[in-house]
């Protein structure tokens, strides 16, 4: 079986993450870096298009998951748009129980596709049970 999820927009690329990794912010009393708070924003986002789109499916069969990323231009590289938008989507989807988990055993593989789309940036995922 396959499964499509789409997801509206652009995530939060490689280098925004990063450099929320070295910033620090104050709530109260509390410090902390505002890479967390990057990364639930974009599961958030993750999160309700799965909700919407997948409802209550879950996988128990290894996956291979094909992305294809539709960005509104070419000034973000591969690599910045693709790397912290596919650990994004895969935690969201455990945390969403469509996969048990997203290593080895359960995500065997993935592929990256990269395109633009000035009117309608999103990101395209192929969900693949495998044999």
């Amino acid at each position: 079986m396959e499964y499509k999820l789409v997801i509206k927009g652009r995530l939060d690329g490689l280098n925004e993450y990063t450099k929320a990794n070295r910033t620090i912010s104050r709530k109260g009393k509390s410090i902390y870096y505002k890479g967390n708070e990057i990364k639930k924003d974009n599961e958030a986002i993750v999160k309700q298009a799965i909700e919407e789109q997948l409802r209550r499916l879950h996988i128990e069969k290894p996956v291979v998951l094909k992305f294809a990323w539709y960005e509104p231009n070419r000034m973000r590289d591969h690599d910045n748009v693709s790397s912290f938008g596919r650990k994004v989507i895969q935690d969201a989807l455990v945390k969403c129980k469509v996969l048990q988990d997203d290593g080895w055993r359960y995500v065997v593989g993935f592929t990256d596709d990269f395109f633009c789309d000035k009117e309608n940036p999103r990101i395209e995922v192929m969900i693949v049970e495998q044999e």
